[in-house]
């Protein structure tokens, strides 16, 4: 598997090599461009309609925010990063009543919101995916928690920081303007209110607005030829429809999938827990694959509560040392006992996403890749050879196996996604790295062969990246953001490049924040990350406000030359990511694209906004440091009238 050179193990050639030749299958001329954004989308929007929103019980509502209100804060985004935005603010001193929150969703969550397709779970163990445990008290049913208790997590912490009534729902902000005169943000947002009456209009003003939108809320499909021909029902995960398949959230009874053909395209993350339940209804299952998923064991089981009062959370500071436990293993720093010891935890190539301690000088980026793909090798051949165990068709088992290094798709971990090809009515449709031809009125045609489908399953993920997009903040939530002397924060990021002070605050947009990931700290558990940004952007508004004569005027605002400074200590540990050249096109390098880019100052911009390269331990290290400091450096803060 692995020969050695001067005591070093070297992966082997032929699996090197291999990696390369299904890569180079699946690069595409249109990269970006194979991808339709239902948002952007007149034709397929219907996609993403929201089909979880009680207008009647919305409507009938006083809003939290009216036009011509002022608030205080202003967080955009009702997930848990909105929601951790809010509780930190609260924890540090600020008041619940101080606090608006806007979605375009109707209710708490998030993704979770949005997702409630069947099998749905988190990949991260939820004992430190949860925020807030502790405080709240909870229990968690599962190891890894399904959907609707993630949603009912969501509420549950509004509701304990009185948070609830403070949420106006379905309503996207779309365009902020700093007025440097009133120190204000004067934002303007769109509610809608349902089919039965026409959307509102509102404008407000904020001193503090939090972009917490979240990178997983622009649903996508495949740009097909004959897509609109289709005849059959149809829809994508994120807006899962149980009146054409039956169940509900949280009852997966698909009774009237029983006499149907189903096919699902895509096998990411959400295929690989909704494959499962669709095969124990379907009729027949087609399984439509351009790229496989690395799927190795979960381990899902429930909760013991005698382990979880005696070993899990026996004291104060149980879930915060748990999760800290957790981030240190992923960037492969020995720890003492490996408390959450699951698949996350052996897959120690995964610290060419999130970073480890060490800065790799440019001379060193070919043996530093060497070095990824030396700890990858093993897990990798694993899970192969788990394929090739659980799936009994060797021809089937062969073309479910991942050739790629663990950093270059997520990585998932499921019990039943492989055993399910050994049922006779789910036929797997592997496209060899291609994707599809087209679509007819009756079906998909892969391979050159038309499958007659009775319903459709687009599991064909989001729209993180686009092209000729900023990459800013705000575009990911759909905004368009005015600074001081009228400058976009698109264009700002389109001509400098990213530019943020710890990944939560850029120049030129005083009392505007969001939680990286763009040059902040990151790991597998989102929400560990979430709740670290929003914990130190809380503090700082506290420590600010403190310094000031006058708190209905202050502001602050990361200085030019403290951007700069800092975007440096990005681009000095940026190497360590050098690992995705070559990866196979995926959202993590633009479907491709990024392999193809030879201009100097687009490679430059693109390192700009690489994460934190050392990890998010010493990321972490790094921000407590600046905080115990106690001098905000780099920070310029204003308050006098």
């Amino acid at each position: 598997m692995a020969n050695r050179e001067g005591g070093v193990a070297v992966p082997d050639a032929a699996i090197r090599q291999k990696y390369i030749e299904e890569r180079d299958k699946r690069k595409r001329p249109d990269g970006l461009g194979q991808f339709v954004k239902l948002a952007t989308s007149d034709k397929f929007k219907y996609l993403q309609e929201d089909p979880w929103a009680d207008h009647a019980a919305l409507n009938t509502q006083t809003p939290p925010l009216k036009d011509g209100d002022e608030v205080k804060f202003l967080v955009q985004g009702a997930g848990y990063g909105g929601l951790a935005f809010a509780v930190h603010l609260i924890e540090a001193g600020f008041k619940a009543t101080e606090i608006r929150v806007v979605d375009d969703a109707g209710g708490f969550g998030g993704t979770w919101y949005w997702n409630r397709y069947p099998g749905l779970m988190c990949d991260v163990e939820s004992y430190i995916y949860m925020p807030f445990l502790e405080e709240t008290g909870y229990m968690p049913r599962f190891k890894y928690s399904y959907g609707s208790e993630l949603r009912e997590h969501a509420e549950r912490i509004a509701k304990k920081w009185g948070l609830t009534d403070k949420a106006l729902f379905r309503t996207r902000c779309h365009h902020a303007t700093w007025d440097d005169v009133a120190k204000r943000w004067i934002v303007r947002a769109t509610e809608k209110r349902g089919p039965a009456e026409p959307s509102r209009e509102i404008q407000f003003k904020a001193q503090y607005v939090f972009v917490a939108s979240g990178i997983l809320t622009n649903p996508q499909i495949p740009r097909l030829p004959g897509f609109e021909k289709f005849q059959g029902e149809h829809f994508h995960t994120s807006r899962w429809n149980y009146d054409i398949t039956g169940g509900d959230p949280v009852d997966w009874t698909m009774a009237k999938l029983k006499n149907k053909s189903v096919g699902i395209i895509g096998t990411g993350a959400t295929a690989v827990q909704a494959v499962p339940q669709l095969a124990n209804w379907a009729k027949h299952l087609y399984v439509f694959q351009r790229t496989p998923s690395s799927v190795d064991e979960r381990g899902q089981r429930p909760t013991d509560p005698d382990e979880w009062a005696n070993k899990i959370a026996p004291k104060q500071g149980w879930q915060r040392a748990r999760s800290q436990n957790f981030i240190t293993k992923l960037t492969n720093v020995p720890v003492e006992e490996d408390l959450v010891n699951d698949g996350w935890c052996s897959t120690d190539s995964y610290c060419a996403v999130i970073g480890a301690p060490g800065i790799v000088p440019p001379d060193k980026v070919s043996e530093h890749i060497t070095r990824l793909h030396t700890l990858d090798l093993g897990r990798a051949e694993r899970v192969r050879h788990r394929t090739n165990d659980v799936v009994k068709d060797p021809f089937t088992a062969e073309r479910l196996k991942a050739w790629y290094p663990a950093w270059c798709k997520r990585p998932t971990f499921h019990d039943d996604y492989l055993p399910t090809f050994n049922r006779p009515n789910v036929t797997l449709v592997d496209t060899d790295g291609k994707g599809l031809d087209a679509m007819t009125e009756k079906g998909v045609v892969a391979n050159g062969t038309e499958y007659p489908i009775d319903v459709l399953v687009l599991s064909t993920g989001y729209s993180v990246t686009v092209e000729n997009d900023s990459g800013s903040p705000v575009s990911r939530a759909g905004m368009t953001v005015v600074g001081r002397d009228g400058l976009s924060m698109d264009e700002k990021w389109i001509r400098e490049g990213a530019g943020t002070l710890h990944g939560v605050t850029t120049h030129g947009f005083p009392n505007l924040f969001f939680p990286g990931p763009t040059q902040a700290g990151v790991t597998a558990n989102f929400t560990h990350t979430l709740s670290l940004l929003a914990f130190h952007v809380a503090n700082i508004l506290a420590d600010a406000e403190r310094r000031v004569d006058s708190t209905e005027r202050v502001t602050v605002e990361v200085t030019k030359a403290a951007e700069e400074a800092y975007t440096m200590q990005i681009l000095m540990r940026s190497t360590w990511f050098a690992g995705f050249a070559g990866c196979t096109p995926g959202y993590i390098n633009m479907e491709g694209a990024r392999d193809n880019e030879t201009d100097s100052q687009e490679l430059m911009k693109a390192a700009r906004a690489a994460p934190w390269g050392e990890g998010i331990v010493k990321f972490e290290e790094m921000l407590e440091a600046w905080r115990a400091d106690g001098k905000l450096e780099g920070l310029r803060i204003e308050g006098n009238c």
